[in-house]
């Protein structure tokens, strides 16, 4: 490759990893309620799969 051609590529790169630096980035949601209703349905799933007479715990 010529160094030309090198430098142009390598400066058209640079060029775009500043813009998508400056970029704001999305805010993500803290999967709070997520992992809460996941629990929930691990518990439920252990309720229903364990007999009646053996109460469940969960250690979370």
């Amino acid at each position: 490759m010529h160094a030309d051609i090198h430098l142009r590529l390598h400066a058209l790169a640079a060029a775009e990893a500043h813009r998508a630096a400056e970029r704001p980035h999305p805010v993500r949601k803290s999967p709070a309620l997520r992992v809460q209703l996941g629990w929930h349905l691990v518990e439920l799933g252990l309720r229903l799969a364990t007999p009646a007479d053996r109460p469940v715990g969960l250690a979370a």
